[in-house]
């Protein structure tokens, strides 16, 4: 495992890593059944680490929301350092930690069963960091708010045709939309990438 000046360790794939192309489905409500089983399995692999319980985040975690088919995690742990050692765990278990994570500095990231046919993100994020309280307030105002849901719908679909082969642009073209959504529910949002 290496290690960054900028972030916790990371582990490097054997073979160059193949993403999968962006693809927005129709909302699916099997993924919170998906979610609730790994949220078990992964509240007993890291009950030594969770400083909060396991929670659904991202677009499948919002009823009616279509959404790219890949279940998001987030598992609050009480130190993103102490954490490091759960990733020997994790691998075990069929995650995989993603090895160019632009936001290493505040999360681990793994995905499973694999890059270029992932169907589960999971991350590893300190419980007081402020990125985790925007993704939980981004989730429950898309949740609360019907009308905030059909324009962020409209969005997403509209940059998964223009960036069908780019993840990364992808996410980049939401975040301005995010970022006004939580200033104008009175949260500052932090940088993504530090």
């Amino acid at each position: 495992m290496g290690t960054s000046s900028s972030g916790p360790p990371t582990r490097a794939y054997a073979e160059p890593v193949v993403d999968m192309p962006v693809n927005v489905v129709e909302y699916d409500p099997r993924w919170q059944h998906s979610f609730s089983a790994q949220r078990d399995a992964l509240t007993d692999l890291l009950h030594s680490w969770l400083a909060e319980p396991v929670e659904h985040v991202g677009s499948t975690a919002v009823p009616g929301l279509a959404s790219k088919p890949i279940v998001d995690i987030v598992a609050p742990v009480a130190s993103l350092v102490e954490a490091e050692l759960a990733v020997p765990l994790l691998e075990d278990a069929g995650w995989l930690l993603w090895p160019a994570d632009p936001n290493r500095s505040w999360r681990l990231w793994f995905l499973r069963p694999q890059p270029d046919a992932r169907t589960h993100h999971l991350y590893l994020i300190q419980h007081n960091d402020p990125h985790l309280r925007e993704l939980c307030a981004f989730r429950d105002l898309l949740r609360a708010d019907d009308g905030l849901r059909t324009e962020y719908e409209a969005l997403k679909r509209n940059l998964a045709n223009e960036f069908r082969d780019d993840r990364e642009a992808y996410t980049d073209a939401k975040a301005h939309f995010i970022e006004t959504t939580l200033r104008d529910n009175g949260l500052e949002p932090r940088p993504r990438s530090q």
